[in-house]
């Protein structure tokens, strides 16, 4: 049976759970062959971490799957490179803005570094590109537009040069700001963690554009003065522009679901006078990547340096692996052993991959095809496609691909070269095409490995100088790194 009848048989029944409706639909694409997706990207300030990479994977799973059905998809990913303020108070220093202090760079220089930084990373996980990567600062103008519509229907007011959206016009006109999130609203914007600006005409309005203090670097002129967006109009403008004013799915991060796309959504359904509760048909959210039972967070500090986790022999593709083994809407407990269990369920996949290339290459495997197995491995492809049909569930995927591996280590002898060509392409197509997996030789493993150890004892030979030079602070500095990483240092007395 050829690709192209499974995938007619398949289209029709994805199911996503959708967090707008909180339960999973069946899927069904605004334009028949074509796909829209937003994700809601970066900001631009600091390396990203793990828990970050989890969304990116997920959603780049999402990518993969829609293009290898077929479709035509347009995938846009925003950067933020606008130092946002996490509160509404006029005298706060935005991340991009302290960072910039921090490092001795321009906003902009701190914008570019880990721009490109964000790159490098996703590139290491073999994340596809995203076909459009619009930034905050390049659609200014677009975002003025856009607040400028709100305040004359009436959503929005100024007050001192910064603009807010108004929740009670809101819901006067439209559903009920809160729907996506399920909140009651009035009793989160009551939490400690929100500060708000006295000026405003009720504590639940957010800003969408906001005045620049003495101290925010990142401003620009508006028809309200010097200033710069509010976080949440840079993603309703962006995906509006490149998708259309209703698109299809809409992801981001749980953490994001309050008040980031309650308020996208807000925004949008006020602008264009949909009466309509989504701004997008399908709203997607990634659980928490947690360490130590509580959540990444860079403001935390609680969180893993990616560059630590690969050096300490682990490739990418496996992380990656591991990662793809949780379902992306639960929460995913970093552990060690769960990477080193994801890497030998990697190489018993990568084995069986390569002891299928063998027979399919072998002319002495071209003998009559087997009923018997070819119905086996129908059912299996048929199973491997029903579990990412309902609702991404690529753990049960990779549970059946496992079972693949028992077949092939068991029967392959006994099957046709039809068997063994269908098996070798569908394993091929779900591994490296939807699941993103990558080979690479266990040489990678021993280099790393060298690489460290040269490091470590170059590492140690300047503390040794750093300390003859009696520079404490720093030959201390070195020795908690590297006690850190696993190595104990017991120093002689200097005189």
């Amino acid at each position: 049976m050829e690709n192209i009848e499974y995938k007619n048989c398949i289209r029709n029944q994805i199911k996503i759970y959708n967090s707008l409706k909180g339960k999973k639909e069946l899927f069904h694409p605004i334009n028949r062959e074509y796909i829209g997706i937003y994700v809601c990207g970066p900001t631009v300030y600091n390396d990203i971490h793990l828990g970050n990479c989890r969304t990116f994977i997920s959603f780049d799973l999402v990518f993969r799957y829609f293009k290898h059905l077929g479709y035509k998809v347009r995938y846009v990913r925003n950067i933020t490179d606008v130092g946002h303020l996490e509160n509404e108070k006029d005298d706060g220093e935005d991340k991009i803005s302290k960072k910039s202090r921090i490092e001795g760079l321009e906003p902009m220089e701190i914008v570019q570094k880990y721009t490109l930084s964000f790159h490098e990373i996703l590139n290491l996980f073999n994340t596809l590109p995203p076909s459009i990567e619009p930034t905050a600062t390049g659609h200014l103008i677009e975002q003025i537009d856009l607040i400028q519509e709100l305040i004359k229907k009436d959503l929005a007011y100024e007050i001192n040069g910064s603009v807010y959206f108004d929740i009670k016009e809101y819901n006067k006109k439209f559903s009920s700001y809160g729907k996506l999130s399920r909140n009651k609203i009035h009793k989160l914007f009551n939490e400690k963690k929100f500060i708000f600006s006295g000026e405003k005409r009720s504590k639940q309005d957010f800003s969408i554009w906001k005045r620049a203090s003495y101290n925010h670097i990142m401003n620009w002129n508006s028809p309200w003065g010097k200033g710069f967006p509010g976080w949440h109009i840079e993603c309703t403008t962006m995906s509006t522009k490149y998708l259309g004013e209703v698109f299809d799915i809409h992801g981001g991060g749980i953490d994001l679901k309050f008040p980031h796309h309650e308020c996208e959504l807000a925004q949008a359904v006020g602008v264009y006078g949909n009466n309509k509760d989504y701004l997008a048909h399908y709203w997607m959210h990634t659980n928490m990547l947690t360490l130590n039972g509580k959540k990444m967070s860079k403001s935390t500090g609680n969180l893993l340096v990616l560059k630590d986790i690969i050096n300490k022999n682990f490739h990418p593709t496996i992380i990656r692996f591991f990662i793809l083994q949780s379902h992306y809407r639960s929460i995913l407990n970093f552990s060690n052993q769960g990477l080193i269990n994801a890497e030998k369920g990697y190489y018993r996949l990568m084995n069986a991959v390569e002891k299928l290339k063998y027979f399919s290459l072998n002319e002495k495997s071209k003998k009559n095809n087997s009923l018997l197995h070819f119905s086996i491995i129908d059912k299996w492809i048929k199973d491997c496609y029903n579990a990412i049909n309902d609702d991404f569930n690529i753990p049960l995927l990779i549970s059946h691909i496992f079972k693949a591996t028992q077949l092939i280590n068991h029967s392959i002898n006994n099957m046709g070269s039809s068997d063994i060509n269908l098996l070798n392409k569908y394993m091929n197509y779900f591994l490296f095409d939807i699941l993103g997996l990558q080979t690479f030789e266990k040489k990678y493993l021993e280099d790393t490995s060298k690489k460290l150890k040269i490091l470590t004892q170059r590492l140690i030979k300047f503390r040794r100088e750093e300390r003859k030079k009696k520079n404490w602070i720093l030959s201390d500095r070195i020795r908690k790194e590297l006690f850190h990483a696993g190595i104990s240092l017991h120093d002689d007395k200097l005189s």
